[in-house]
């Protein structure tokens, strides 16, 4: 398997690929209905696409040049958050609302910058194997390739936005750590119905990050070796 940045030149592939993979199992869009399996979904094209411009994201390939897995990161500096929020307000598609109103909200009350005094950070945003090629230990070392790429380019801190408890168990054997949680079966509206009724075996979000600038020396000499 060969990992490299993804070129703009596969941009529609990994879109396709997150159409039959990642949009319709993730498990808040699953929730939501927000899209079926080889169906896109606008908005949350655009924003994957926003995501590949920053040029951070990685793709696994197989010895044919098919994508096993791709991992979407992006830049995130304070006040962007709040920018997306106001923009969601703009949004036709009230599925994709539900969920990135969650997202950002959360995200916002966790205030990271603050808390880290950073005034930057390496955003994991979705992760995602074809199940072709799962348990072979990919998405594994798509998030361990990344944290090289956020070291190479200086930032200080990782977070990801973790939904279901695959992406969590393997972000968090790649060291991260937990900031914030809100568990879906509390998180209702005005009249106490559960806003994402996600199904077991995920039951909560949850806010991770991993610090760069923390026994590097040490998480350096561990990626050497491999």
């Amino acid at each position: 398997m060969e990992y490299k940045l993804i070129p703009a030149d596969r941009y529609d592939d990994v879109i396709d690929h997150l159409r039959n993979t990642f949009f319709a199992d993730e498990p808040l869009n699953k929730a939501a209905g927000l899209c079926r399996p080889g169906v896109g979904n606008r908005e949350l094209e655009h924003h994957s696409l926003e995501t590949l411009s920053d040029g951070l994201s990685l793709m696994a390939i197989d010895e044919d040049g098919r994508i096993a897995g791709v991992i979407l990161n992006g830049i995130l500096r304070p006040g962007d958050t709040e920018r997306a929020l106001a923009q969601l307000e703009l949004s036709s598609d009230d599925n994709f609302k539900k969920i990135f109103e969650l997202l950002y909200t959360h995200g916002l009350q966790s205030k990271l910058f603050s808390r880290f005094g950073v005034d930057r950070a390496f955003d994991v945003r979705i992760l995602s194997v074809d199940a072709r090629f799962r348990g072979q230990g990919i998405a594994k070392e798509l998030v361990r390739r990344s944290e090289r790429v956020a070291r190479d380019c200086g930032f200080p801190i990782m977070k990801a936005d973790a939904t279901g408890i695959f992406s969590q168990k393997i972000l968090r054997s790649n060291g991260f750590e937990m900031l914030s949680e809100q568990l879906y079966g509390k998180y209702t509206d005005a009249q106490g119905q559960i806003i994402l009724p996600v199904e077991a075996p995920h039951i909560k979000l949850q806010l991770l990050y991993k610090r760069l600038d923390e026994n590097e020396a040490d998480t350096e000499a561990e990626l050497a070796q491999q």
